[in-house]
C-alpha cells in the first residue's frame, strides 16, 4: 500500500492513504536513504510504501518513494547532522515579524538561500500588521523593497484581525506549502485563521526573552478545503545552512547569480577580487548591503540565531 506522511512524532508516522484513511506507522529495523544522512529517514510530505502489521491496526513503512525536493536544517545540538523539515513542496512561506519577536534579515536570508538550494519557491509573510506604528510601517516598506526587488513576493497580514488573509488563501490553492519561522511569529494563529476548524494551540511571546514559546513540537500536514496542504513546523530558533559548498553559495543569491558571469575570474569569491561584478554592483547600490553581509556570514560559516 502507498500513502502520504502527514505527521511525524519522531518514532511514529501518520500515513494517509488515497481514500483518506490515517494509519499510524513505524519504521522497521534500519531504514536508510541513498546518500543522505539525517536524523529522520522520512519526513512529512513523503510518499511511502507500507504494509499492515499482523493482528494490528498499525503499519510498517517499507519504502520511500522518490522525492521531488525537500528542505533541510541542522539538527538541534547535532551540528554535523541534519533534519529534513518536509518533502515534496510546491512553495515555502517564511512568517516574519519585525518585533515581538524580531526576525533578523540574516535569518530571512538563510531561509531563502536554503529554499533556493533545494529548488523551492519562497515567499515572505509579514505578520502582526495590527501592531505596526508609523515607524514600523516604514521599516516594513524597506524590508519588502529588499526582497521584492530580487524576486521574492511579500505579503502583509494580520492573523489577529484577518487583514489580507484572503491573499494567503489564494496563494495556497492546490499547492503543498511549508510554513516556517521563529516561535512567536504567529504561524499557528495564521494557520488557525486559514483553517479555523484546526484550533491549533498558540502562546503569547515571552516578555522577558521576546521569544515565542514552542507550541508546535512536530511537523504536521493539514488538508485545505480549496485544495492543497499546509505543513506546520516547529518554530526555528536558528537556521544553519548546510550542504552548500562555498564556491556554490553565490548561485543561491539571485542578485549575485545574475552578475556572476561578468566577473573577471571564473572562480571569483566576490570578497576582494579585482574585476568582481558583484562588488561593483554592491558599491553602486544595486545589491543591498544586508544581503551581501548575509553572504559573507554564510560563506565564513557563522550561525544565525534569533
Amino acid at each position: 500500500m502507498q500513502g502520504l506522511i502527514t505527521k511525524s512524532t519522531g518514532s511514529w508516522y501518520q500515513v494517509q492513504t488515497p481514500d483518506g484513511q490515517c494509519i499510524d506507522c513505524r519504521i522497521k529495523g534500519k531504514f536508510r536513504m541513498n546518500g543522505i544522512t539525517t536524523t529522520n529517514p522520512v519526513a512529512v510530505g513523503d510518499v511511502v510504501d507500507f504494509e499492515m502489521e499482523p493482528n494490528s491496526e498499525n503499519g510498517v513503512i517499507t519504502n520511500l518513494q522518490q522525492r521531488k525536493n525537500y528542505i533541510i536544517r541542522k539538527a538541534i545540538n547535532l551540528s554535523k547532522q541534519a533534519q529534513i523539515i518536509a518533502a515534496n513542496l510546491d512553495q515555502a512561506l517564511l512568517v516574519v515579524t519585525l518585533a515581538s519577536p524580531r526576525t533578523s534579515l540574516g535569518f530571512i536570508d538563510r531561509f531563502l538561500v536554503t529554499a533556493e538550494a533545494y529548488d523551492i519557491p519562497a515567499r515572505l509573510i509579514f505578520n502582526k500588521l495590527d501592531l505596526f506604528s508609523d515607524e514600523g510601517l516604514e521599516i516594513l516598506a524597506d524590508y519588502k523593497a529588499i526582497y521584492e526587488n530580487i524576486g521574492y513576493p511579500c505579503f502583509e497580514v494580520s492573523a489577529l484581525d484577518g487583514t489580507n488573509i484572503n491573499q494567503v488563501q489564494e496563494l495556497l490553492k492546490d499547492k503543498v506549502t511549508l510554513f516556517s519561522g521563529h516561535s512567536g511569529v504567529g504561524k499557528s494563529s495564521l494557520i488557525n485563521s486559514l483553517l479555523p476548524s484546526l484550533d491549533l494551540r498558540t502562546h503569547m511571546v515571552s516578555e522577558w526573552s521576546d521569544k515565542g514559546m514552542h507550541t508546535t513540537t512536530f511537523a504536521e500536514m493539514f488538508e485545505l478545503p480549496q485544495g492543497g496542504f499546509i505543513i506546520d513546523t516547529p518554530g526555528i530558533r536558528e537556521l544553519g545552512v548546510i550542504d552548500i559548498e562555498k564556491q556554490e553559495l553565490g548561485h543561491f543569491f539571485p542578485e549575485m547569480r545574475e552578475r556572476m558571469n561578468e566577473c573577471r575570474f571564473n572562480n571569483c569569491r566576490h570578497i576582494n577580487e579585482p574585476g568582481c561584478a558583484v562588488l561593483e554592483a554592491l558599491e553602486n547600490g544595486e545589491i543591498e548591503l544586508s544581503r551581501y553581509e548575509s553572504y559573507l556570514s554564510i560563506y565564513h560559516g557563522n550561525d544565525t540565531r534569533a
